[in-house]
């Protein structure tokens, strides 16, 4: 058994070239199955709010949401680190409440770090929640918090005042005391140039092969999310199908009296 991974271990592979591995999970069984495997790093996204609860974008998604599946992914977990979302609104009307909610992500739910979207602006969050001894993870480009005033999932930095912006957020990120920071939907150069310039590592999810490891939704990479298919996901299994054929068999066999035998049943 490998041991626990920790903020001090994901330092040491970013300063080795160890690439570092990052998936969402959002209940038990898949936190297990995950975390059985070796990912690295277990992220409670709020992604939970488009793959499971079937809103259109993250927005919706309550701290109270966050608490619940994060403390079902703690259950599980045993080597990985597991990061939590701070949902919208939870951390950007003033700071005492980033804090306080971030701290509840920790105590309540049992995360070993937070995550938030936003560079500069948030920089006094990160900041002060670091300084509670939370660790914090950040996340600049596409941020899906912010989907409104980027019209939409579009890829940001092709321009090079964006590309010179998310430079700048990428430093005051780091500067805050982050440990890691998530580059997503950003060009694959300007995702190296980031990696190069930080002594944190960088997290990519549509950012290119040169970040310091890489994250993707569980649900996309299985063909459980047929909401969205962005470009940079790569879909390693397609059990939809197999689940599709269970729940078929099923009804089949209780509408034919098929289901339940005696051996599924008690005398």
């Amino acid at each position: 058994m490998r041991k626990p991974m920790t903020i001090p271990e994901i330092q040491k592979m970013h300063l080795q070239g160890e690439k570092i591995t990052v998936l969402t999970a959002y209940d038990y069984p898949f936190a297990r199955i995950m975390d059985e495997a070796g990912i690295d790093i277990v992220l409670v996204g709020d992604s939970v709010g488009s793959t499971v609860a079937g809103y259109d974008n993250t927005l919706p998604v309550t701290m109270d949401d966050m608490v619940y599946h994060t403390r079902a992914v703690v259950r599980a977990v045993r080597q990985a680190l597991v990061v939590t979302d701070l949902p919208f609104l939870s951390y950007q009307i003033d700071v005492t409440e980033a804090c306080r909610n971030a701290g509840r992500l920790v105590k309540e739910a049992g995360a070993q770090a937070v995550k938030l979207e936003g560079g500069e602006p948030m920089a006094e969050t990160i900041a002060a929640i670091v300084r509670m001894d939370v660790p914090v993870m950040g996340h600049i480009g596409l941020t899906p918090q912010s989907i409104h005033r980027m019209g939409g999932y579009r890829v940001q930095g092709r321009k090079d005042e964006q590309a010179r912006q998310l430079l700048a957020d990428a430093r005051a990120v780091e500067q805050a005391g982050a440990f890691a920071l998530v580059l997503e939907g950003i060009p694959a150069s300007l995702a190296r140039q980031i990696t190069a310039e930080l002594s944190i590592p960088t997290i990519g999810i549509g950012a290119g092969v040169d970040c310091s490891g890489q994250v993707l939704v569980i649900h996309d990479i299985l063909g459980l999310c047929e909401k969205y298919s962005p470009k940079f996901v790569k879909r390693y299994a397609d059990i939809a199908p197999l689940i599709r054929e269970g729940v078929d068999a099923y009804i089949r066999e209780v509408r034919t009296g098929e289901f339940p035998t005696a051996e599924h049943s008690f005398n």
